[in-house]
């Protein structure tokens, strides 16, 4: 199958001139920067500088931030082993996917495939631009039903979405599977592994340069600890980053969030202690919550939260929440009837709840 990213992309959006920006048209050094209207006299709160930026200066507020971010991309790029232009930062993983659907569906006439039980914001995203949503529910241990997804393809499919490791079953997609709808799917197929931090599956984002209908979305927000900054990342080809730039706001990542993720992205050690620590304490979590009778079934999980069948998942989470333990009450899930998701917490946090939960018996 010759794969044609022309003929997927909106007509609107291949014939699009993007939006240029002050800070786009000019590339180079200044002193003086007097093109964007911005305030020249500085701006009340500062932020302390990482390094890369002068060590021990202070970073104003005042100035447009690098539209595209390259600076953190190149952070980055140390890390993840995939060239800068190669990657696409989104305001959180949302801004992502709300542009692959503005890039690739025509509203009221294209379609895209996701797989029920699963991260809910594919289909909120199709129903914001107006797009069709096939859904074709994971099998019974939570797989890719790899026939049934080709089996509702049409000229109309542009996107596949595949979450793996889940949300908010917590288990990797079969990596068999995964290539085979790769090599045979007309579309985009979209693998997000915002969880892949905690898993033993190895990343696709090595695989970019076999499969030029892949888009693999990672995150800083789960395993780097930064959710509050909001920093979505993608990885693809030279031609769809190319589009995704070309479509989003101008300045959609703040300087904050830039600096803030810069400076982070320098502790990778403990990072690395915080994974691992989850890792055992997931461990140790399915081992406690094995001894409850109500405990029906703890799902295999590859993330840093844990699916849990219950025997009435309805009024557990209700005590739960009136011993302030806010857990995830996914029973309305296809699949996941009864089922508590259940987030690792610290070892003090895992302690509480399992002190709480004896008290439910």
């Amino acid at each position: 199958m010759k794969f044609e990213l022309e003929k997927l992309v909106r007509d609107n959006i291949r014939r699009l001139t993007p939006y240029s920006s002050a800070r786009h048209e000019f590339k180079g050094e200044a002193s003086v920067f007097l093109d964007a209207n911005e305030n020249s006299y500085g701006s009340p709160v500062s932020l302390s500088s990482p390094e890369g930026e002068g060590l021990g200066v202070r970073v104003s507020f005042n100035r447009y931030p690098d539209p595209l971010q390259w600076q953190l991309k190149f952070a980055l790029t140390k890390i993840k082993g995939v060239p800068a232009e190669n990657i696409f930062i989104g305001n959180g993983s949302d801004e992502v996917i709300d542009l692959a659907y503005r890039i690739f569906c025509n509203p009221g006439k294209d379609n895209v495939i996701i797989c029920p039980p699963t991260y809910g914001m594919y289909e909120v995203s199709a129903n914001i631009n107006d797009v069709e949503i096939r859904k074709v529910n994971l099998t019974e241990n939570f797989q890719l039903d790899v026939d049934g997804i080709l089996a509702a393809t049409d000229q109309n499919t542009k996107l596949l979405f595949i979450c793996s490791p889940n949300n908010p079953t917590g288990n990797n997609m079969n990596r068999q599977d995964v290539e085979l709808l790769l090599n045979n799917f007309t579309g985009i197929v979209i693998i997000d592994e915002a969880y892949i931090n905690f898993s033993r599956q190895k990343t696709f984002i090595q695989e970019l340069a076999e499969y030029q209908n892949l888009i693999v979305m990672q995150t800083l927000s789960k395993a780097w600890g930064l959710a509050s900054l909001r920093l979505g990342l993608a990885f693809a080809s030279l031609e769809i980053i190319e589009l995704f730039n070309k479509v989003k706001p101008p300045y959609n990542i703040n300087k904050a969030s830039q600096s803030l993720a810069i400076e982070a992205l320098q502790n990778t050690q403990q990072v690395n202690e915080w994974i691992k620590q989850a890792v055992e304490q997931r461990q140790f979590l399915i081992k406690e919550l094995s001894n409850f009778s109500f405990v029906k079934k703890i799902y295999e999980s590859d993330a840093n939260f844990l699916l849990v069948k219950v025997d009435d998942a309805n009024i557990l989470y209700k005590y739960l929440a009136e011993n302030k333990i806010i857990v995830r009450n996914r029973s309305k899930e296809v699949l996941c009837d009864n089922c508590l998701r259940i987030t690792i917490g610290t070892p003090q946090e895992n302690l509480e709840l399992i002190k709480i939960l004896k008290g439910y018996e």
